[in-house]
């Protein structure tokens, strides 16, 4: 587990925040009114009331800066060597330093001013060491605002820093710049590292983590290291320094590229190692020979042979066995291809099998190890004859085992039926041999698809046969019943028969037509009726016919037509008058007046109630319309309060910021307090 949570320090505020925030405390946590006619021992601690609460409220702030803030000398060493390598220690003491000595002078300032007060004669003269105690306060604080700005940029670039916990198994990746740290890194973990093809890609120390025997490791991957004197070396070579100095618990693989593609030669890779070497100390090494797809190992000249078998001769030094001396070359010199992925997983299986070894023998070594020792005793079966004692199965549990299996009979399945004639592709399953037919001999036969020009599978019946049957019985019952032929009609009748089935026939045509052009079909204009059909007088003689009045009705269809001679169209009656039923059941004429006087214009839509139901919404009436929707109401009532803010809405500054205008204060400037 992590010791150190950088990411959950305080904002540090500049000055001027610093000054408002502790202000505008004091204001609200303390009385703003005071009465000249008090006494005088009620202004006094009037104000050093005002005095203590500004003094405690820096102090708190400036506390809780000066303790979130890690201390170098406390820290794991890796952490404060980091952290000096990042910022240099001696100014970032300096910064901490100057706010614990501002914190101690306001401490003094607010003494010194309570002390004054308690022996303020006059109110004027209380409200005047009270102003002068917060405005030395703010002196102070004034004076540290460079180290304030220098912390807040300390804790902003520390906050991003990667959660390196340095007592955890750890795996330490090293090398030249652009031989393939990074690219190994993200094939073994799910870390994003940038990958490009150049030197110093990677400016800062980057973590991943990975399983290997149900045991999580924590994978580093370095900045690249360049082979030039230690005072020489920039912030991004020291993190790796760093790291390779304090992190104990960790195995080192130092990556050799041995194509030469990075742009420094193995000669040069070669001095670098033996320049660091003595930071590789009781930790286990393995020399990782990369990009093998470009140039293999083997294929190397003899020169740069010899400087890798040195290498590889100095690594075995770091293989602790239990005489202190190298046991074994196994997982010493490895290679690999991050581009083809050939002998990644291996890198990774030997560096923590090393790891995971070396921790085992340290402990095993150490002084703990007495204490549990002395708990565990492992017990050693001893024989205590020269007898055999085979193992004995009694014959009542044979013959129950063999009466099962035998009980048991397998059965074939399909697949075992695939396996027998010739696998998958060969053998085709008989989909047939499981019909239930009455006779078997039926099961194998060929059932046409299309018979006499229709589909078969669309009359298959298992009662097929019987309600044949039944057919053939009612038509034959049918035809004693009710027989009509052509020819038992008279002469007039058939004619007449003809004429009717010609006219359906029509009929028929002419929906046919309607209904395939409805979509694209303009409407005619009466204008265009040559054979005068729609007319009417056909549609009062049509409704004498029936033996109604087609007075009513013409009326209503001429006060709805187009004016031709200046007739004014005549107002309709509304069907939400009450005299509209009598109107239309009354079988005379009403005067056009009258219409409309009790008629409404049609142009003028009428309102709905939200309440009111429309067919096709699905409601059964008016009141389950309005609890519908008094619930959809209230279900977006909380997503709607939910809502915040996004980069396209509008944006209104805040000119009065709340926590300088708001509280009980007298008449006077803000920044007067």
């Amino acid at each position: 587990m992590v010791q150190y949570n950088f990411k959950k320090m305080a904002v540090v505020p500049n000055r001027k925040d610093f000054i408002d925030i502790i202000l505008s405390r004091t204001q609200r946590q303390t009385p703003t009114v005071v009465h000249k006619g008090s006494a005088i021992s009620s202004l006094r601690k009037f104000y050093m009331r005002k005095v203590k609460c500004t003094e405690q409220n820096f102090r708190d702030k400036l506390s809780t800066i000066i303790d979130e803030f890690p201390r170098l000398d406390d820290v794991h060493p890796f952490y404060g060597d980091l952290l000096h390598v990042l910022y240099n220690k001696d100014h970032y003491k300096l910064a901490l330093g100057q706010v614990n000595t501002a914190r101690n002078l306001i401490g003094k300032i607010s003494n010194d001013y309570v002390k004054l007060l308690k022996y303020g004669d006059s109110l004027y003269r209380c409200k005047c060491l009270k102003v002068a105690a917060l405005g030395r306060m703010c002196t102070v604080v004034k004076r540290i605002g460079p180290s304030l700005a220098y912390l807040e940029q300390i804790r902003q670039h520390i906050s991003r820093l990667p959660s390196i916990d340095p007592n955890i198994r750890t795996i330490l990746i090293c090398g030249y710049p652009n031989v393939g740290k990074s690219s190994f890194i993200n094939k073994i973990t799910r870390a994003d590292v940038d990958v490009q093809p150049y030197a110093f890609t990677t400016k800062s120390l980057f973590v991943g983590h990975t399983d290997y025997k149900f045991l999580r490791y924590q994978v580093i991957d370095t900045p690249g290291i360049l082979d030039r004197p230690f005072e020489d070396r920039n912030v991004i070579e020291m993190c790796s320094i760093t790291a390779l100095a304090h992190l104990r618990a960790a195995a080192v693989l130092f990556f050799l590229d041995i194509s030469g593609s990075c742009g420094y030669s193995i000669a040069q890779q070669a001095a670098l190692f033996h320049s660091i070497k003595s930071l590789f100390m009781n930790k286990p090494l393995i020399i990782v020979c990369n990009k093998t797809d470009l140039q293999p190992l083997e294929g190397i000249s003899e020169e740069d042979m010899k400087l890798v078998m040195e290498m590889k001769s100095e690594a075995m030094k770091t293989v602790i066995g239990l005489g202190g001396e190298a046991t074994s070359d196994e997982g010493v010199l490895l290679t690999m291809s991050t581009l083809t992925e050939d002998g990644v997983i291996s890198v990774k299986n030997a560096a923590c099998e090393r790891l995971l070894n070396q921790r085992v023998d340290l402990k095993m070594k150490s002084q703990k190890i007495n204490d549990f020792v002395n708990r565990f005793h492992v017990a050693m079966p001893q024989p205590r004859d020269q007898k055999e004692r085979p193992p004995c199965i009694p014959q009542s549990v044979s013959e129950a085992k063999a009466k099962q299996a035998g009980d048991k009979e397998k059965r074939n399945t399909e697949k075992d039926l695939e396996n027998e004639n010739g696998g998958a592709g060969v053998y085709s399953a008989n989909l047939k041999k499981n019909y239930i037919l009455a006779n078997d001999e039926w099961k194998e036969d060929v059932m046409p698809e299309i018979l006499d020009g229709h589909n078969v599978y669309d009359f298959v019946d298992p009662d097929i046969v019987h309600r044949l049957e039944e057919l053939k019985r009612e038509a034959e019952e049918g035809d004693d019943e009710f027989e009509m032929d052509d020819m038992e009609l008279t002469p007039e009748e058939q004619k007449t028969l003809v004429e009717i089935r010609k006219k359906k026939s029509l009929l028929i045509q002419q929906h046919r037509m309607k209904k395939s052009t409805a979509e694209s079909r303009p409407t005619v204009p009466r204008k265009f009726d040559k054979d005068r059909k729609f007319t009417s007088k056909r549609m009062g003689r049509q409704l004498s016919d029936l033996g109604l009045d087609p007075r009513m009705a013409i009326n209503r269809a001429r006060s709805r037509s187009v004016p031709r001679r200046g007739r004014k169209r005549e107002r309709s009656v509304d069907r939400g008058d009450p005299g509209f039923g009598d109107a239309m059941d009354m079988d005379v004429d009403t005067p056009n007046k009258k219409l409309r006087m009790i008629s409404r214009s049609r142009s003028r839509s009428r309102s709905r109630p939200p309440t009111e139901v429309v067919p096709g919404e699905g409601f059964k009436d008016s009141s389950q319309k309005s609890q519908a929707l008094r619930k959809a109401k209230k279900s977006v009532k909380k997503r709607n309060k939910d809502a915040r803010r996004g980069e396209a809405d509008r944006v209104i500054p805040t000119l009065k910021p709340k926590h300088l205008f708001s509280g009980k204060r007298s008449i006077g400037k803000t920044q007067r307090r």
